[in-house]
């Protein structure tokens, strides 16, 4: 890796630490380039305005989330053993990937649902991509596959879940939480073979 995209994933991801535990529009770009070890105007010779290092780095959370959820499940065999570990891998990068400030995708979501513009058009597609493969996988539980309304709201339960999970141990201090929601989780994927058969 060359020096200046070394330094480039190094603002990136100290971009994206602050943003998880501040918002995207309150990271300071000053606050970035100190924590990297250059000026500001070092900064903006790698993005040339807020706005795209803003974007840049929901694009590498993104990245980031994908090959830390789905690239241990895809080898898996679709469905109910893929589902599982899409589920538990989910799970980890909020607890584990990112303990000081929990999923970023969720601070994200919540900054940017009321703001249009470029941002949230960007982080809308990345979401919607997401949810259609992950339904695509509740679909892949029957033969036929399952109708998509169907498929679509176990997603949402599947969601709810791990936000469920965020909430509870970050706010409630719950250390059960994890298990209350893979108990859910797995009775919803009972339940939804049984629709499917």
């Amino acid at each position: 890796m060359r020096k200046g995209e070394a330094t480039r994933l190094r603002i990136l991801d100290e971009a994206a630490l602050q943003a998880a535990s501040r918002g995207l529009t309150a990271v300071s770009l000053a606050d970035v380039a100190d924590a990297v070890g250059i000026s500001k105007s070092g900064l903006f010779k790698h993005f040339d305005s807020k706005e795209a290092m803003q974007r840049a780095v929901i694009e590498q959370v993104m990245d980031q989330f994908v090959a830390f959820v789905w690239g241990p499940a895809e080898p898996k065999p679709p469905g109910r053993t893929r589902l599982e570990k899409v589920f538990d891998r989910w799970l980890e990068w909020g607890e584990h990937e990112w303990p000081r400030s929990g999923c970023p995708i969720t601070a994200f979501t919540v900054e940017l649902d009321d703001q249009p513009g470029l941002l949230r058009d960007y982080l809308q597609g990345r979401l919607q991509s997401w949810r259609a493969r992950v339904i695509g996988e509740f679909q892949a539980l029957g033969d036929p596959p399952l109708n998509p309304a169907e498929a679509q709201a176990a997603f949402f339960q599947l969601r709810s879940y791990v936000l469920g999970v965020s909430e509870a141990r970050r706010m409630m201090g719950d250390t059960d939480a994890r298990a209350s929601a893979l108990a859910a989780f797995h009775t919803l994927l009972d339940r939804t073979i049984r629709v499917a058969a």
